[in-house]
């Protein structure tokens, strides 16, 4: 197996945000038709929360690790 070049990096890298993007907002309209029909959160809220924080916190890890190599 190559080591993927530039483009296919870019590519792969563009791929993954849309697929995020497509998750967040179906877990969150999932999320809002229970809430007005049921009054309820389910378990579609809890992962939306739970990716995001997942998210943030690794990409704030990766930039002050990155940030403290430059150094």
């Amino acid at each position: 197996m190559s080591k993927p070049d530039e483009m296919e990096m870019a590519i792969n890298l563009k791929a993954v945000k849309w697929a995020w993007f497509y998750t967040v907002l179906f877990l969150f309209t999932w999320t809002i038709h229970d809430y007005v029909k049921q009054g309820t959160l389910n378990a579609a809220f809890f992962l939306l929360i739970s990716q995001n924080i997942i998210y943030l916190a690794i990409s704030q890890f990766l930039k002050w690790k990155w940030g403290k190599d430059e150094k």
